[in-house]
């Protein structure tokens, strides 16, 4: 009998547990349903395909269309250099000299050659003259008139070859100095007298008078999207009142691989005389109107390498992500290149406390021409509106 008592309190304790954990159970069930039912308030627009084209701005240097690099064909030791940044020098003017003292000896030891090689060929012409003299007469044997002949040839290329040693010593001696070829002015030098340089190595660089460029690192997305013939204006950017209009003249066609930039030179129509070279310059450009879709910036949401804007079902009130493909962007706003169509209802603020499947409500719906006052009010507001 004791045993029997015992096992119908251990059934009776057992009953009460279970029905605690239906309870318990019953509960959390209830607070999954409510959080599975819990609408989130978030801004929303609607989109619409129209025309957009951005104005890109870009900040630059004035540069000459050419710039020349003088540099001494031969190397040695600078004694001199007559110019500096920023002279003005004229075409033939003297702008640096080399010691001349081993481009002398060459040249005197030159000449000696030449000398000697015009005795030897004095020498040897007026024995041929003899020889044919000779054997005229039959004085002489033929063999010796055919040896005195080609002596004389051996002398006469022997004078010539000195005269190319002359000529080379002699070109030698005027490489050790450099004279500018073209008018301009200088922007830059590479040695200071004293110096050993080397054959081509830069001493100083002339910008030629004449054409000036504007100079730009233009970013790949900007390049791309570019017009064919863009009318770039250039200001000054100390005092943007001064004003020239431009015209692409260069692009180069591989991008630098540090900023992964691609010059760009702008030929300057009538520059003002205030855009000296060096100026740093701002030019704008208005790129290629293109049809699409543009949205504010914080509606995107990038991870993975992939970009994404959350949609609304419009009859359901449920989001889901949606991948696109942005054509071009901007700190406020994306066009959108694919992925959206006209009248996709999009999430614009409070994007990052969603998930998909979540339910929404509208606190506040534009239509996309209202896209940039949007951006900026979605960054200064918080992403959740309250409700």
């Amino acid at each position: 009998m004791p045993s029997i008592c015992v096992f119908r309190r251990s059934s009776h304790g057992c009953l009460v547990a279970a029905t605690l954990a239906v309870v318990v159970l019953a509960a959390c069930g209830g607070g999954d349903d409510e959080a599975a039912q819990e609408v989130r308030p978030v801004r929303v627009m609607v989109t619409d395909t129209r025309l957009s084209g951005d104005t890109v701005t870009l900040v630059g240097r004035v540069q000459a269309e050419s710039e020349i690099n003088l540099s001494f064909r031969i190397s040695g030791r600078m004694t001199e250099r007559l110019v500096g940044v920023g002279d003005r020098v004229r075409r033939g003017q003297l702008v640096a000299l080399l010691d001349t003292q081993d481009e002398e000896s060459a040249l005197q030891s030159a000449r000696a050659q030449q000398s000697a090689a015009q005795a030897q060929m004095v020498e040897a012409a007026n024995n041929f003259e003899r020889m044919r003299g000779l054997v005229a007469l039959d004085a002489v044997s033929r063999a010796l008139f055919d040896q005195a002949q080609a002596s004389r040839k051996a002398a006469q290329s022997q004078v010539e070859s000195a005269q190319a040693q002359v000529n080379l010593a002699s070109n030698r001696l005027s490489y050790t100095r450099i004279t500018s070829d073209v008018a301009g002015v200088v922007t830059a030098f590479g040695a200071e007298p004293g110096e050993v340089v080397a054959a081509g190595q830069m001493i100083v660089q002339v910008a030629r008078e004449g054409s000036r460029d504007a100079a730009f690192d233009v970013p790949a997305a900007v390049k791309d999207n570019a017009p064919a013939n863009p009318d770039i204006i250039v200001m000054l950017t100390a005092d943007p009142r001064v004003t020239a209009r431009g015209r692409v003249r260069e692009v180069a066609p591989r991008a630098d691989p540090v900023t992964n930039t691609f010059r760009v030179k702008v030929g300057l129509i009538d520059p003002p005389t205030a855009m000296r070279l060096g100026s740093t310059v701002t030019g704008r450009m208005k790129l290629d109107s293109v049809l699409g879709i543009e949205v504010p910036a914080a509606a995107v949401m990038r991870s993975g390498g992939k970009t994404a804007v959350w949609v609304v079902d419009p009859k359901a009130h449920t989001v889901s992500t949606r991948q696109i493909v942005v054509q071009s962007s901007s700190p406020t706003s994306v066009m959108v290149a694919s992925g959206l169509k006209q009248g996709d209802i999009v999430v614009t603020a409070g994007v990052h406390a969603l998930h998909p499947g979540q339910k929404v409500r509208f606190s506040e719906t534009r239509s996309s021409e209202a896209k940039s006052s949007e951006a900026r009010s979605s960054e200064a507001t918080p992403t959740e509106a309250r409700p």
